[in-house]
């Protein structure tokens, strides 16, 4: 499910804050419009503030402060952006049940970039969550077109990484799609939701594409809902933005298989959501003038006869609020189909309500709805409308209803964001390109090379570094820093990137450190991978497939 999915243009500002970030990209970015957000291809994030415009993803920022002990990576920044992240978080802070999960596609030796992805599954884990890893291998067959027993190695090589950054086996579970019975069943109930079309609208894909390639995304589906197939929770998938195309899938489909669609109604037809806000406000203003109108009439009596004009003269009508509309929001989004449906509505009072709309509720679980919801209700063909329920508790009846008949109930996934990298010769950082990145299984001292021989954000000479200060936010030496060395240390970092700022740190001296706290990693990394293996070996994980 992931591919180079490190972030990478997180700067840290000298007091530690995040005055130092970029987000227009970096040093790679050629343009402020270059968006490519590709799951198998070269992905190309230019600005990304496009992402939060073009794509709807959320500035991580907006959810940190409610998040507990947060991560470095998001205190940093690396982690810039998510889905609905915000269940997760409250799940975190009321120790109630959640779930992280992330896929790694076996095609290559693992990196620093799925270090950072491996850390935040740890972190997950560590803060009580039910954490999944697991082996894209039909994804890596499918899309790919590696061998079996070349995928073989790699998922080996994958899991011992996992492990020995800190993955618990016993309270976690990986898994390969290949033998994952649960998940291909899944993925194939998925299918009746998903057709070709739209994955081709997502994915690019045309007449060309194999099938395999097809199923392969409905396995990615299937992985991404899997952690709730025994019960619905919030569920967060830390992934790089160029997997945002199969987390907006995978939660549209998550909606497509309830039972239930709830909405808030205002009246007994059907609404859409921008015909919805120009009725509300439409209500909401009518009703507010016979709020005060009632108010002054009362002064005047007490009157039982006067009452019950007052009451019925305080009932807003479908047809009151079109002519109302028509008068005083000519310009709204959405007003005419939405005048023209209160036109048909005549005199039907508008009453604000919650919508039960049976999507693909089984006779047994509509009627269950229905004995379900108390106070007052109306029930009609294919719909039930409530009166005393509000828009979450009616969410939360909904699903409960449903899983006790059958149903998935599934919560709409979350999803995390980091940066992609840059490689350490500048660009992108890439598996193909060795010099760029730090394979997990680098010799300690190859690892020291690297990184001696990096590209920096260092001026022409020392003289002009002490003068001006070096450029720390175009400096893949730093981005080791703030991403990997530093660790947990915010300090640290933040130092580093002030006496390059500053001029007082030269290149020279800031690569010699680097590359040494480098070869440190490696080499207990490393160690930690053979201590791994035995764990691994009496783990319940099929590490050789029979497939050929």
């Amino acid at each position: 499910m992931t591919r180079d999915t490190a972030g990478a243009d997180d700067r840290l500002g000298p007091d530690g804050g995040d005055d130092g970030l970029r987000p227009d990209g970096g040093a790679d970015a050629t343009g402020p419009d270059e968006v490519a957000l590709d799951p198998w291809g070269a992905s190309t994030v230019a600005d990304y503030r496009s992402l939060f415009e073009e794509f709807g993803i959320a500035e991580f920022d907006d959810v940190l402060g409610g998040v507990p002990s947060p991560h470095y990576l998001m205190r940093r920044g690396v982690i810039f952006g998510h889905r609905d992240y915000r269940p997760v978080a409250e799940a975190m802070r009321h120790d109630e049940p959640f779930a992280a999960l992330s896929g790694f596609m076996p095609t290559g030796d693992p990196h620093i970039g799925h270090k950072l992805v491996f850390d935040e599954l740890v972190w997950h884990q560590r803060r009580g969550g039910d954490v999944y890893g697991l082996i894209a291998d039909l994804e890596a067959h499918a899309a790919r077109g590696l061998p079996w027993d070349e995928i073989d190695a790699h998922a080996e090589s994958y899991l011992l990484s996992l492990v020995a950054l800190g993955f618990d086996l016993e309270a976690g579970e990986v898994y390969r799609q290949s033998t994952n019975e649960a998940v291909q069943d899944l993925a194939f109930e998925l299918g009746t939701k998903a057709n070709v079309s739209e994955l081709g609208a997502i994915y690019d894909f045309d007449g060309e594409t194999e099938v395999a390639h097809m199923q392969s995304v409905l396995t990615q589906m299937a992985d991404i809902l899997y952690p709730q197939l025994d019960e619905p929770k919030p569920t967060v998938i830390p992934v790089g933005p160029d997997q945002d195309p199969h987390v907006r899938l995978a939660r549209d489909l998550a909606g497509r298989m309830r039972y239930f669609k709830v909405t808030e109604a205002y009246a007994s037809f059907e609404l859409e959501p921008d015909e919805r806000a120009v009725v509300a406000r439409a209500y909401e203003a009518l009703a507010d003038a016979d709020d005060g109108a009632s108010g002054d009439d009362a002064d005047d009596g007490d009157d039982a006869d006067h009452a019950d004009d007052d009451a019925e003269d305080g009932i807003v009508r479908c047809v009151e609020a079109a002519e109302w509309l028509e008068a005083e929001s000519p310009d709204m989004p959405g007003l005419w189909d939405a005048v023209e449906k209160l036109r048909a509505g005549g005199t039907e009072p508008l009453r604000p309500r919650v919508r039960f709309m049976a999507r693909n509720a089984t006779d047994e679980a509509f009627e269950a709805l229905i004995s379900a919801v108390d106070g007052e209700k109306r029930v009609y063909e294919g719909h039930v409308d409530a009166f005393e329920l509000d828009r979450a508790a009616a969410e939360e009846l909904a699903r409960e209803v449903e899983v006790a008949t059958g149903g998935y109930g599934f919560r709409p996934p979350s999803s995390i964001y980091n940066r992609f990298m840059t490689g350490l010769t500048g660009g992108k950082m890439s598996s193909s390109v060795p010099a760029s990145h730090i394979s997990l299984l680098d010799d300690p001292e190859a690892g020291y090379e690297k990184v001696t021989a990096a590209t920096t954000g260092g001026r022409e000479t020392a003289e002009k570094q002490r003068e001006l200060g070096g450029e720390p936010d175009d400096c893949p030496v730093y981005e080791l820093y703030a991403y990997l060395l530093a660790a947990d240390d915010d300090d640290f970092a933040a130092r580093v990137y002030e006496e390059c700022a500053t001029g007082e740190r030269l290149c020279g001296d800031c690569k010699e450190q680097a590359a040494e706290l480098m070869a440190a990693f490696l080499e207990d990394h490393q160690e930690k991978r053979e201590e791994a293996r035995e764990v691994v070996a009496d783990a319940d994980v099929t590490l050789e497939s029979d497939r050929r």
